[in-house]
């Protein structure tokens, strides 16, 4: 069963090598990246290609194939995340010009599931599909404040360095301050930090089990706002993100 398993997680990074900077790869290029024996490179290759996660096209080498795009749309359709924050999202936006992110947690990431808009005076380069840094954006500081001491101290050990350039603390007792303050404030806001020009306000999303699933964020496109707009928009947002965790309890 143990052989099996490390078999499948295999295969499964070979879809890994697959992102915006490297959306195609020869076999060759696979085959160095990886490590793989040859033989086995060419049976993992077919059977994501027959099952539609690969395709090819001549002399382009490997790409993501229409079985992705084909879950993504049944993830849209059918995700319950997706389902019960999309109307909180829709009410959200009515109030302001700006852009409503729903993002989840994946892996060392924050992802952007789904997007509501009520502007066309810019566009959130935040979008569906799109992953940024644990480090970086309200989305993501949303969610990292409620990361476990074990999950935090493990994150700090492998990107100190990265710690400090984001302004969170330059050492883990001065990182974990710095958390604390957004955990009990139940929000934070950031200026600029993923797309210039705007600001984003974002709070936690917990599942049923209270364990911090993704955050509800919105983006605005000013770079500075009176004291008091901002505690009434962080308000909203709370509150929003708050209907949503109660709707997957």
């Amino acid at each position: 069963m143990v052989s099996i398993m490390l078999s499948h997680e295999r295969m499964l990074s070979v879809l890994d090598l697959f992102d915006l900077e490297r959306p195609e790869w020869s076999f060759d290029e696979m085959h160095a990246q990886l490590g793989f024996s040859r033989s086995t490179l060419y049976r993992y290759l077919k059977t994501l290609t027959d099952a539609g996660f690969l395709t090819t096209f001549p002399g382009r080498g490997y790409s993501l194939g229409p079985r992705v795009i084909e879950l993504d749309y049944q993830i849209v359709a059918t995700d319950p995340l997706i389902h019960v924050a999309r109307p909180v999202m829709n009410e959200l936006v009515l109030g302001y010009s700006g852009v409503s992110l729903l993002c989840r947690r994946y892996k060392q990431k924050v992802l952007c599931i789904h997007q509501e808009t009520s502007t066309d005076q810019f566009r959130s380069t935040y979008e569906r599909g799109r992953a940024r840094p644990l480090l970086q954006g309200a989305a993501s500081l949303a969610v990292l404040a409620h990361f476990s001491t074990y999950q935090l101290t493990k994150l700090y050990d492998e990107q100190s360095g990265e710690f400090a350039l984001a302004g969170l603390g330059d050492t883990l007792p001065e990182v974990r301050e710095t958390l604390k303050g957004i955990r009990q404030r139940g929000w934070v806001k950031t200026t600029g930090q993923v797309t210039k020009g705007v600001t984003g306000i974002a709070a936690p999303i917990f599942d049923g089990k209270k364990e911090i699933i993704g955050s509800l964020s919105l983006t605005l496109p000013e770079t500075s706002m009176p004291a008091e707009r901002e505690e009434a928009i962080a308000e909203r947002v709370v509150f929003c993100s708050r209907i949503i965790s109660k709707s997957l309890e």
